[in-house]
């Protein structure tokens, strides 16, 4: 690592605690102006660094710069991020992350981005992402359990993604089955799973998770306003980015480790949206209307229909009605 790696490393280290330049320099072993010459060059990169006479430096908490380096420090999963690639900008990090993955990229790699212009939603919509406002990421999967208990990554992701924000601003968030997160009845994050079956079908070859988390304040159109919102918009609390990576990595290490167990089922029933109400669901072309009664073992919805009968829906959309009396 040169000076500026090495430098970051240490103040991401530091929990916000300043360091003094001649600090920094006995540790990295060069001058406080090499110091001081690679603070400059961090700056220009797009980092904030406070620095104050006789305290020294450190990274600023409104700091919106993604790094490696930061997201590992704060990184206590063993496997997920062992490699971390972070881009200033791709089509969709789910197709970046297939592309090195059918190429061979091991278990555990994420892909991060501060944009994408063309974000991945379910049912082929587009996910708004822009620049610098929210956690666009994908985390390769290499499964080593059947195919039925991969169909559980998606919400096991739900889970890991609310756990990670509620932990980050204090405030409660829900899931809307099959895999999108609220807060105050409004959309602040979406995951969209995609599997690449290789010749033994016993097992996914290689699963991809997208998980896209909204922090920052953004204006969006009229129509979509309505329905999508932001962690900072909906508590006033600026998120740190790079934290609440490191935190999702943690709690999705831990749910895939899992995921046999179905160790998450519980918390995800515990935060479904839909449960009590009257709700639509589309199956690929058919829809139906009925309440949404639990969730089982599997995730899947079950839906009383209103011919009294029920259905336990694996996959598809789910929309509120109204809410139940």
């Amino acid at each position: 690592m040169n000076v500026k790696e090495i430098l970051i490393n240490r103040l991401s280290l530091s929990d916000g605690e300043y360091i003094s330049g001649a600090e920094l320099a006995r540790q990295i072993g060069v001058s406080r102006n090499a110091v001081w010459k690679a603070v400059k060059s961090l700056e220009n990169d797009g980092y904030i660094i406070e620095s104050v006479t006789s305290k020294g430096y450190r990274i600023a908490s409104q700091s919106n710069k993604l790094s490696v380096e930061i997201i590992t420090s704060k990184l206590n999963a063993k496997k997920l991020g062992k490699r971390i690639i972070i881009l200033d900008k791709t089509d969709s990090t789910n197709n970046y992350a297939k592309n090195i993955a059918a190429k061979g990229a091991v278990h555990g790699t994420v892909v991060v981005a501060d944009t994408q212009t063309a974000g991945k939603g379910r049912l082929g919509r587009n996910f708004v992402s822009p620049f610098g406002m929210g956690l666009y990421m994908s985390v390769i999967i290499r499964p080593t359990f059947s195919i039925d208990v991969a169909a559980l990554i998606t919400s096991a992701a739900a889970v890991a993604s609310a756990e990670a924000v509620e932990k980050l601003c204090g405030n409660d968030v829900h899931i809307k089955w099959v895999n999108d997160l609220y807060m105050n009845g409004r959309k602040i994050c979406g995951i969209l799973t995609e599997a690449s079956m290789g010749l033994e079908i016993s097992s996914p070859d290689y699963v991809v998770i997208g998980i896209g988390i909204n922090v920052r304040k953004f204006e969006f159109d009229d129509e979509l306003g309505k329905r999508v919102s932001s962690i900072e918009t909906e508590t006033g609390k600026i998120i740190n980015r790079n934290e609440l990576c490191a935190l999702v990595l943690d709690r999705l290490e831990y749910y895939i480790y899992n995921l046999e167990k179905r160790s998450h089922i519980d918390e995800y029933k515990r935060r479904e949206l839909l449960t009590g109400n009257i709700i639509t669901a589309s199956i690929g072309t058919e829809k139906i209307m009925g309440r949404a009664v639990g969730i089982d073992d599997n995730a899947n919805l079950i839906i009383e229909t209103e011919n009294g009968g029920r259905r336990n829906l694996s996959s598809g959309e789910a929309n509120l009605v109204r809410i139940k009396n």
